[in-house]
């Protein structure tokens, strides 16, 4: 260990500043992640953080509301964050360009449309998602981390990252723009999913198109794909992006 460097950044009060905030937003993170309000064992397991330096770190988060303690010595999210939930639901450009297409191609008789970004190294987010007017098996909802290497969505995230996974899948879905996925997630559901790109050719998500397995026959898949590509193709236009030759 460097310990000059170790002392340099224990008397530096703006390393000090992000320290701080890195651990804050390790325990907020820990707190979204549970379904139900945790402890302070449980979150110092979450995070890895002493429970003492736990307890002063909640302390400025109550005070500013982003998190408040619930029943007997729990801990939840607190109202600033479905503040900040709201403002972004309010002023986040994607939702104005993803929503309408979303609703285009229920009409249009698709199976389940959703959009997907990356999260972390190990999971994808959903972004937003509309039910198909079929029965749906998957209940995939806005809101939800998935694992990025089970699902349609997930392969097309891995493919064209900025550091893409590699072998002969990942090939030829970079080169069709489109992936399948029959009962990876669920042994009852599939789907299929395509890029959306941004300016300068960057990854922005995947749209995917999921359902009960017996709705993606090979016949199926093959009616879908161009639907799905047509409107991955626009939706990239309209954000600045340009699709692939």
């Amino acid at each position: 260990m460097d310990t000059a460097k170790t002392a340099s950044s224990a008397t530096d009060p703006s390393q000090r500043g992000v320290a701080a905030v890195d651990r804050a937003l390790l325990i907020v993170a820990a707190l979204e992640a549970g379904n139900m309000p945790r402890n302070l064992s449980e979150i110092s397991r979450a995070t890895g953080l002493h429970k003492s330096t736990i307890l002063r770190i909640l302390e400025s988060l109550q005070s500013a509301g982003y998190v408040m303690r619930v029943e007997d010595s729990k801990y939840a999210l607190g109202p600033t964050i479905m503040q900040l939930g709201m403002a972004y639901e309010r002023s986040n450009p994607l939702r104005h360009h993803l929503l309408p297409v979303l609703e285009q191609l229920v009409e249009l008789g698709m199976e389940s449309p959703s959009f997907h970004v990356r999260q972390t190294a190990d999971e994808r987010l959903c972004l937003f998602r509309l039910n198909s007017h079929h029965s749906t098996l998957d209940r995939v909802h806005a809101g939800d981390r998935l694992p990025i290497r089970l699902g349609a969505a997930g392969k097309v995230l891995l493919a064209f990252d900025s550091d893409p996974a590699q072998g002969h899948d990942m090939d030829k879905i970079r080169r069709d723009c489109f992936a399948v996925s029959l009962g990876e997630r669920d042994p009852l559901c599939a789907g299929i999913a395509a890029p959306v790109f941004s300016a300068r050719g960057r990854l922005l998500g995947a749209l995917s198109f999921s359902g009960p397995r017996e709705r993606f026959t090979n016949a199926d898949v093959e009616r879908m794909k161009p639907v799905m590509l047509d409107a991955a193709r626009g939706l990239s236009s309209g954000l600045g992006g340009a699709y692939p030759a």
